[in-house]
Formats: structure tokens, C-alpha cells, sequence
């Protein structure tokens, strides 16, 4: 059997599968009858932070407080984890999530997450969360670093970015 048959017909069986889930159990948005309680609601369209649409992960992982006090980025673990505005925000400690759960804004990026050049430059573009700045206080994420050296040494581009973000919100896909 051809590979690309095989792939065609797994992915019949697991349409199929997902069908009788559906009808069995009903779908599977907020509190419907029939899911286990205790789970975070789903994010709603109008959530604007940028996210993995695949794990729900804020940041892909990456603990917001520690950008701040170890100046690095550094990878959450499942144990440490809230639902915050629609996304799953991972920590290193309970120390690092409380500090977060009390003054979410100190930690969470400029402009949701969006790159911080491409925003100066009228557009929302994802984010590699290593490639960072802290500006001031304020966590700043770019997809590259030669975006990252082009925002940090041009100060009128962080003004820029922010004129353009209201407009830049608004083209995100919600």
C-alpha cells in the first residue's frame, strides 16, 4: 500500500473516531454536560495573546517571571501552569506562578506576545520567545535577533510600535 493511501485512510479512521466522540459525548466547548470538571474553559475567539494553537502554551512554554529575574528565558514545567486570558502560562516554581497570578501585567509581553519590530512596522508576526528584551521594565519578544538588535538600538522604534499596535490589534485573526 502506497504511503500517501495509508496516511489517507488513517486519517479517515481518525475522522471517523472524532465523529463518534462528538456524538457520544457532545462537543467539547466550555462547560457542556459530559466533560470531566475541574477543566479550564476553552479561550474564546476574542482572545488576542499570541498562543500555540496546538497546546494553548503562552510564550511556547517559557516562564514570564523568569525573563525578568533571571534575565534569561527559561522553560516552565507542567506543574507550575495557570489558564490566564485564554493561554496556558507555564512557570519554574509556585513562587514564579503566584508572582504572576498577582500582577500578571508586570510580566506578560509588550504588544501580546508579537514580535516588537514587526509591530513598529505595522504588522503582527510570531515570536521564538528566546529572542528577547527587557526594555525598562517591560518583556519585549522578536522573532530574530537581527530584529531584536534593530529594535533595541533604535529607541523611536519602541514609540513606533507603540502608535501602531492599536491598528496591529485590530488585524489579528480572533
Amino acid at each position: 500500500m502506497k504511503a500517501a493511501t495509508r496516511q489517507h485512510r488513517i486519517s479517515m479512521a481518525l475522522c471517523a473516531l472524532g465523529a463518534l466522540a462528538v456524538a457520544v459525548h457532545g462537543p467539547a466547548f466550555g462547560d457542556t454536560p459530559g466533560l470531566p470538571s475541574g477543566l479550564p474553559e476553552l479561550p474564546s475567539l476574542s482572545e488576542s495573546m499570541q498562543r500555540d494553537v496546538h497546546s494553548g502554551l503562552a510564550l511556547r512554554g517559557y516562564d514570564p517571571v523568569a525573563y525578568q529575574l533571571e534575565k534569561r528565558a527559561v522553560a516552565g514545567h507542567p506543574d507550575y501552569e495557570i489558564v490566564h486570558q485564554g493561554a496556558v502560562w507555564r512557570f519554574v516554581s509556585a513562587a514564579n506562578r503566584e508572582a504572576f497570578r498577582d500582577a500578571p501585567e508586570i510580566y506578560e509581553p509588550a504588544f501580546a506576545g508579537f514580535d516588537a519590530s514587526a509591530v513598529a512596522d505595522g504588522r503582527a508576526v510570531d515570536t521564538d520567545p528566546r529572542q528577547f528584551a527587557i526594555i525598562g521594565s517591560r518583556l519585549f519578544l522578536f522573532r530574530t535577533p537581527e530584529n531584536r538588535r534593530s529594535f533595541v538600538e533604535d529607541a523611536s522604534r519602541l514609540k513606533t510600535a507603540e502608535g501602531n499596535w492599536g491598528g496591529v490589534s485590530q488585524s489579528i485573526a480572533r
